[in-house]
């Protein structure tokens, strides 16, 4: 049975993926901050299913995981880089804890969790799945902080793409506009704007659920994409085309 790891797994597009790869028998490894959040979900899930409780931005904790999911499962054939922050706002919003939390979840995190999984990803010939957004893609306003976080991890994708081809782990990418999650909702909230305001901007004229983000993810980490690698699919309801 294959192995997934899915950081940030406990809400969002994170837990959507962790209950399509389980879906497909996986067995998963989610990864966040929160036991109490993970209680909360753990009855959505069915199928072979561990927590670790890890804060990406801490490389001993990104070495934690991987070895705790050697551990309890015998390796990894599946990493899904998925735990992010957000920040919106003016340039000038931005202090520096709230830049460093950002860069330090957003690329610290997605790279030393990464780095830590290639040698059990060279042995399974695995692959990697890394979660960009439509803001390191074109950039979005008053989100300078974020989008420089996001454009970093396309990079980073194309790059290890590279470095990995001929071991073969593939390593792809998707890039979500807004999708319903929690995050948005609280987003809304704030700003005081309606989910179907925020649709109007979208061709397709909706914005998109967890599930179709995850379902993207799943077909990257499958052999149905044994020839993609290195590839930023846009999951944005035609906002970047």
């Amino acid at each position: 049975m294959q192995t997934a790891i899915i950081t940030g797994g406990t809400s969002g597009i994170g837990l959507a993926t962790a209950k399509i790869f389980l879906a497909h028998g996986f067995n998963c490894v989610l990864v966040g901050r929160s036991q109490s959040r993970f209680e909360k979900i753990r009855a959505e899930l069915t199928g072979n299913f561990e927590f670790v409780s890890a804060d990406v931005r801490k490389v001993s904790d990104c070495d934690k995981i991987i070895s705790r999911t050697v551990e309890i499962f015998g390796g990894v054939n599946v990493l899904i880089n998925c735990a992010g922050i957000y920040h919106e706002g003016a340039i000038t919003s931005v202090n520096e804890k709230i830049f460093d939390d950002i860069i330090s979840t957003n690329v610290k995190g997605t790279f030393f969790v990464t780095r830590a999984a290639v040698d059990e990803l060279i042995k399974s010939r695995g692959s990697i799945v890394n979660v960009a957004s439509d803001a390191g893609i074109r950039g979005n306003y008053f989100c300078a902080a974020y989008s420089a976080s996001k454009g970093a991890v396309v990079a980073f994708t194309k790059s290890l793409a590279l470095e990995l081809a001929s071991f073969p782990v593939r390593v792809n990418c998707v890039a979500p506009a807004d999708i319903w999650t929690p995050l948005t909702e609280r987003q809304l909230k704030l700003s005081g704007e309606t989910v179907d305001e925020l649709a109007k901007i979208y061709p397709l004229g909706r914005i998109g659920t967890a599930d179709e983000v995850a379902e993207a993810i799943y077909f990257l980490a499958s052999d149905a994409a044994n020839f993609i690698t290195g590839a930023i699919l846009n999951v944005d309801g035609g906002l970047t085309a």
